[in-house]
């Protein structure tokens, strides 16, 4: 009889450690996924981020151009057209979740980045706006800009992958919770994989 409490003790001790390692286990993937949807929800604002900072750039760029190309109208008014698009969005973990508004979102910033590369156009023809240091400082931040946003966006691009990894894998999959998979930033015009760039 004492044998057999001794044994029975045994498998309750043994059940109560595996279900203490169980229970553990699944705290600690289920904070691992709280982390990583965490994390791209900050990599999301470092690109809402660097699309804001381009975003207020263009009406400074497009004034010191103004000045010097009054008759380019066409491509101003393409610009502002871009600019209030792209102003309609914001990144936030809903659209995140949304592909179809994700894929709206990333047609716009297309939209604008093409506005851009015209823009860009129109100033290789003025010798004098080439020369203004003001264009000059502008181009620059506007340039550093497009960079910041190319590696926020491939810094999401990542996070995402980790995250879709974790809940899509086993276990992860057992503890997302009704978390699903995130879409990634995409390029959706031929234009947007190119930064717009001016020849000094």
């Amino acid at each position: 009889m004492r044998m057999v409490g001794m044994v029975l003790g045994g498998l309750v001790l043994f059940f109560l450690f595996i279900t203490f390692v169980v229970v553990s286990y699944g705290i600690s993937k289920h904070n691992e996924i709280v982390r990583l949807d965490n994390a791209v929800a900050k990599r999301a604002g470092y690109v809402n981020s660097a699309l804001q900072r381009r975003y207020d750039l263009i009406p400074n760029l497009v004034a010191t151009v103004k000045a010097y190309a009054a008759h380019e109208r066409g491509t101003f008014e393409a610009v502002a057209k871009a600019r209030a698009a792209v102003g309609q969005f914001t990144v936030t973990p809903q659209m995140l979740a949304n592909p179809e508004m994700l894929k709206k979102f990333q047609a716009a910033q297309g939209e604008l980045s093409s506005a851009l590369s015209r823009l860009m156009v129109v100033s290789e023809r003025y010798p004098d706006l080439k020369a203004n240091q003001n264009f000059l400082e502008l181009q620059a931040q506007l340039e550093g800009t497009e960079n910041r946003i190319k590696v926020e966006r491939d810094n999401y691009n990542t996070a995402v992958e980790a995250f879709n990894n974790c809940i899509g894998q086993f276990p992860g999959n057992i503890f997302a919770g009704g978390r699903t998979e995130k879409p990634m930033f995409q390029l959706t015009t031929p234009d947007a994989q190119n930064a717009p760039q001016v020849k000094f």
